[in-house]
């Protein structure tokens, strides 16, 4: 579903004529299987951050290539990695990342709305998402009204709604409590596991990790062989 080849991301600092190089990402390779969860765990600077905004088509890498379910995708312009996307990646994010002025209906629904999908199939796929996430009697609340957990169920239908084959998390149960990140995490499984959704979650969290059928160690930019401490 994923695969990452020779992957290098480095980034220039300091000025025009006085700039250094700084070696984010150094030969990064791992494949990732449909419907499988990977994560992708290290400490804070191993370059998790850079990796999955690589795979999210975000960035372009210095050098190596990134395949998703069959196609090079870093070849792409930015306009054609955006169409890409809302085929076939969701987003799930840390602070959850909804639009205040928003119901939760509206803004799991936007996704539709950027793909140009009819309002008759967007009302339909949204309280069809709402559904599965146990939120459409709260499809009309912003989210000032909701719980943290709450929160982070819309962000995931969000991602949800436009049925992509691949999700990616970026510290999804980083702002919750402890019961809610169990949740949250529960529901991230079972989603995984009716749907067949392949994950790839980056995360500094031993729980979040004990998840993954997968994980990918990165520390200073390379990815560690076996099991390390995160």
């Amino acid at each position: 579903m994923i695969k990452v080849q020779s992957l290098h991301q480095t980034f220039l600092l300091g000025k025009k004529n006085n700039q250094t190089e700084l070696n984010v990402l150094k030969d990064i390779s791992f494949e990732v299987k449909k419907g499988d969860i990977a994560v992708i765990t290290g400490r804070s600077g191993s370059g998790k951050s850079t990796l999955l905004n690589l795979i999210g088509g975000f960035m372009k890498p210095t050098h190596g290539r990134i395949f998703i379910d069959g196609t090079e995708v870093t070849s792409f312009s930015e306009g054609e990695f955006a169409d890409f996307r809302l085929q076939h990646i969701g987003f799930i994010f840390q602070n959850f990342q909804l639009i205040p002025t928003m119901t939760a209906y509206e803004n799991i629904e936007l996704p539709l709305v950027l793909k140009g999908v009819a309002e008759k199939k967007r009302e339909e796929l949204t309280n069809q998402t709402l559904g599965r996430v146990g939120l459409i009697d709260y499809k009309n609340h912003y989210p000032s009204e909701l719980s943290g957990g709450q929160q982070q169920r819309v962000s995931i239908a969000r991602a949800l709604v436009i049925e992509p084959p691949i999700i990616l998390a970026d510290e999804p149960t980083g702002s919750l409590d402890s019961e809610t990140e169990k949740e949250i995490l529960d529901f991230i499984q079972s989603l995984n596991q009716k749907y067949g959704i392949t994950f790839v979650i980056i995360t500094h969290d031993n729980e979040v990790a004990s998840i993954g059928h997968q994980q990918i160690h990165l520390h200073d930019g390379e990815v560690l062989k076996g099991d390390i401490a995160i």
